[in-house]
């Protein structure tokens, strides 16, 4: 089976952010970047599936500027993927979902892919629209909010589950199939330091994006950090009756939340 699973460096969330002069993007200068949140559940299903069916391979894509795209890459190497391929972009290119998506879909209609992964949304925008974006420049079938993902060898399809607002889905889906994975089957695994040292060595592929503008785009018009938090207030009760209603007054009276 061929596995593809589709990355994106994001800041570590301990990282504190600044604007970027133009007011419009983030300012990158000393920000850690790292393979995080949904993206590592991707990495961590993908592994499972090439353990779980013979003669698997995991080839790992991600889109972006240096050094962060290599680094995640590299991360991803460690981990057990086997190959990488950096589609080389600028830093608001590569912002943009759905241009990523573009970019990263003209690499891989040049191969055969069973399964394509990425998580349901980045750690950065939350924006949920990768998977989408890229099933729909593929001409591939897409899902989103998968958990449970596995291979049934005696019917040739994945079968998995959808968490949705009404409930738990059960699919049945046949490949080529581009998941937006939400939870892997195990918590991700951690990189043993003789495969970090490995995958510092490791060949990546390098492709240019494509920046024709076929895919279609968008710009961030500004880009600001939430206001400072002012603190938390105590209020002074005695019973859970007077905290209630000394709480309700304060809504109403001096925050204005209430009428």
């Amino acid at each position: 089976m061929e596995i593809v699973v589709c990355v994106k460096p994001v800041p570590e969330p301990e990282t504190r952010l600044r604007v970027a002069p133009d007011g419009r993007t983030l300012d990158a200068e000393g920000v850690k970047f790292i393979l995080a949140g949904y993206d590592e559940s991707a990495v961590e299903q993908a592994l499972l599936m090439k353990e779980s069916v013979p003669g698997s391979t995991v080839h790992v894509l991600s889109c972006g500027p240096a050094p962060r795209t290599e680094e995640v890459l590299r991360a991803a190497i460690a981990l057990g993927c086997d190959k990488a391929t950096w589609v080389e972009a600028p830093a608001p290119f590569a912002s943009d979902p759905v241009r990523a998506a573009g970019a990263i879909a003209a690499v891989l209609r040049s191969g055969a892919h069973d399964l394509i992964l990425c998580g349901k949304q980045a750690g950065d925008d939350e924006a949920g629209l990768f998977a989408g974006a890229l099933g729909e420049l593929l001409g591939v079938a897409d899902l989103g909010f998968v958990v449970d993902l596995r291979w049934d060898a005696s019917s040739s399809r994945f079968k998995f589950q959808r968490v949705t607002e009404p409930g738990v889905e059960r699919w049945e889906a046949a490949p080529p199939l581009v998941v937006g994975l939400q939870q892997a089957w195990n918590d991700p695994r951690t990189a043993k330091l003789p495969n970090i040292l490995k995958s510092r060595k490791a060949p990546i592929a390098r492709a240019p994006a494509d920046a024709s503008g076929a895919t279609p785009s968008s710009e961030p018009e500004k880009f600001e950090l939430p206001p400072p938090r002012t603190g938390a207030r105590m209020i002074e009760f005695k019973t859970p009756e007077e905290a209630a209603q000394r709480l309700v007054r304060v809504l109403r009276e001096e925050a204005k939340v209430l009428s």
